[in-house]
């Protein structure tokens, strides 16, 4: 199936110590999920090729296993491994220059996109 690349080079923002997923001056694991999601997302919107739907994120699981420090080169591909109806499963890695550093799934389903939108927007209106 396709795959999508996407690369980050770590800076302090991506930092555990600055993140607040840690005291470490390393690669925080919300940054590389979110790199690695966002690969999924633009792999996912161009197999969709149509401007009124959108994918979200409903499950990502991660495993996390090497540190990169700050100035590391780092990659994060997706490869969609599946489809099926709206949704979309992919098998997620990201690497350093010296191997994998995190490995995981994500799934996605998409979604009319204004329609998504304007009831997020809405969500507590009744409340």
């Amino acid at each position: 199936m396709e795959t999508l690349t996407k690369k980050l080079t770590v800076k302090k923002e991506n930092l555990a110590s600055v993140v607040g997923s840690g005291s470490l001056d390393v690669l925080a694991t919300p940054a590389v999920a979110a790199l690695m999601e966002g690969a999924a997302a633009e792999l996912a919107q161009n197999v969709l090729d149509n401007d009124e739907l959108t994918t979200v994120g409903t499950a990502i699981s991660i495993e996390h296993t090497s540190p990169t420090p700050l100035g590391a080169e780092v990659e994060a591909e997706a490869r969609l491994v599946k489809t099926e109806g709206r949704l979309f499963f992919f098998e997620l890695t990201a690497r350093d220059n010296a191997g994998e550093i995190a490995k995981g799934t994500h799934t996605r389903v998409s979604v009319k996109a204004e329609k998504f939108q304007k009831k997020a927007d809405g969500k507590f209106d009744e409340i």
